[in-house]
């Protein structure tokens, strides 16, 4: 396709302006955002590394638990993967900057000045060719007005000289403006094709990059799903405590306060020398109970229900069974260097745990803090409580904390468990049957959830209170 030299031309000048006014100002801007991408990678590894560090002190206080331990394992394995892929991306983008963003900026120093110097090295060499033809056509124009004369044949000659050197030089100057032309497409191409290159290093970086986290992380994500995979599923040394924690129930502390305080413990052996005797001792009774007072039987006119008789009979026997003699202190006692007395101040309660006298010794625990010794009879005398000898005021008593309880249910409310945050969430809502119902104090029912009602709002019972006092208490 032939074109016209002076449109010729005109592409070469804007070739070489688009080059110096567009690509290279788009590079230095290139460089800029390269550096701000760099940046942002770096502040992005520096937080992954943060988030996987506390992913793997996570890890770590879970390989405490015994049902964690595995998952524990896991999340610290996770953060050193994840780590390692950060660091594979540090080593990419070190050498992003170093192939891509370096070379763009020294380039584009350089390409500024080494365009303005072709571009101008063109329109001057341009411009001598033109200004060189247009004086030959010049001096050819003023040959031929002269050939016009009387000797127009002395001319000829010189004016055929003419056209060959203006022929020559037309084709000299269309043959420059060709070779400019190219020369500016070419120098133009070159720039994109090594824009073009330099990314496809970078991107061949970036997928070897992603290859290698892939192998990373792929390595032992399978293992790691498994781990995670039931979470229900417990260690089967727990199982085995679990099983054997059932299996051995634990006395209850009331039990246990009553073995610890029972007389299959073995005291220390008695002082051998007789206890020393308080000169006011007289002033005080001395009669130490020797065993725990027992209610005393009731005869057949007393009316109470069956079901009060027993509960009443099973609190006396239950106070009966935890009962012992006390004692209250008249006198300080000091034990001294003797580990096996016990020192007391006045007034202080002790319990006796050996109720016979040996040598004017008795052996007790101290209520107030636990300790056990043997201590002089003459420095105590008998304490007591109110001891309910009543039956019926035991069922009383049982009765009005059965009022008391039913009272608090009435301003008690439930307790309603939210969803389990770590549950299915595909799992749909089941439709309330009628056992899951609630009844109102209207004598209404609802069912406790509603599907678009509020599933942590309570409802308020308000229970049945009957005086037969055989009915079961709800």
């Amino acid at each position: 396709m032939s074109r016209d030299p002076d449109d010729v031309t005109k592409l070469t000048e804007s070739t070489y302006k688009s080059v110096m006014d567009q690509f290279n100002p788009g590079l230095r801007n290139l460089v800029i955002l390269g550096k701000n991408y760099e940046k942002s990678v770096t502040a992005m590894t520096l937080a992954g590394k943060t988030y996987f560090d506390a992913v793997s002190k996570i890890g770590e206080n879970a390989a405490v638990s015994p049902v964690s331990r595995e998952l524990g394992v896991v999340l610290m394995e996770i953060s050193e993967m994840h780590k390692k892929v950060q660091m594979e991306l540090e080593e990419s983008f070190k050498r992003f900057h170093r192939e891509l963003i370096a070379e763009l900026e020294k380039k584009t120093d350089m390409d500024v000045k080494y365009m303005t110097a072709t571009f101008k090295r063109y329109q001057s060499e341009h411009k001598m060719r033109q200004d060189s033809l247009d004086k030959s056509q010049a001096d050819l124009k003023k040959l031929r007005r002269k050939s016009q004369g009387k000797h127009s044949s002395k001319y000829n000659l010189r004016q055929n000289e003419y056209l060959e050197t203006i022929s020559s030089q037309q084709t000299d100057m269309q043959k420059f403006i060709a070779d400019g032309c190219r020369e500016a497409l070419v120098e133009e191409k070159r720039r994109f094709c090594f824009l073009v290159d330099k990314h496809c290093t970078f991107s061949y970086q970036m997928a070897e990059f992603h290859d290698k986290a892939k192998e990373i992380l792929s390595l032992k994500l399978p293992s790691w799903q498994n781990k995670c995979s039931d979470a229900l599923q417990v260690p089967d040394n727990i199982i085995s405590m679990i099983e054997g924690m059932r299996n051995t129930p634990k006395s209850s502390p009331l039990m246990e306060h009553f073995d610890r305080n029972s007389d299959s413990m073995v005291p220390p052996p008695a002082p051998p020398l007789k206890a020393q005797t308080s000169p006011l001792a007289n002033m005080f009774s001395q009669e130490i109970p020797i065993s725990p007072v027992s209610p005393e039987p009731y005869s057949d006119q007393d009316s109470l229900d069956g079901s009060s008789m027993s509960r009443s009979t099973s609190v006396s026997s239950g106070m009966n069974l935890i009962k012992k003699p006390r004692v209250q202190t008249i006198f300080p006692h000091t034990a001294g260097n003797n580990v096996s007395l016990l020192s007391f101040d006045d007034g202080e309660i002790i319990t006796l745990l050996i109720q016979e006298e040996k040598d004017g010794w008795l052996y007790g625990e101290l209520e107030k803090n636990g300790q056990r010794g043997w201590f002089p009879l003459s420095y105590c005398r008998p304490y007591s409580e109110p001891v309910i000898t009543n039956l019926m005021n035991v069922a009383d008593l049982s009765k009005q904390s059965e009022e008391e309880e039913e009272e608090e249910e009435e301003e008690e409310q439930p307790v309603l468990l939210p969803p389990p945050d770590y549950g299915d969430s595909s799992r749909k809502p089941s439709t309330p049957s009628p056992q899951n119902t609630v009844s109102l104090s209207n004598g209404t029912s609802k069912p406790p959830f509603l599907g678009g009602g509020n599933p942590f709002a309570t409802v308020r019972l308000r229970p049945t209170v009957t005086n037969d006092r055989s009915a079961p208490i709800i």
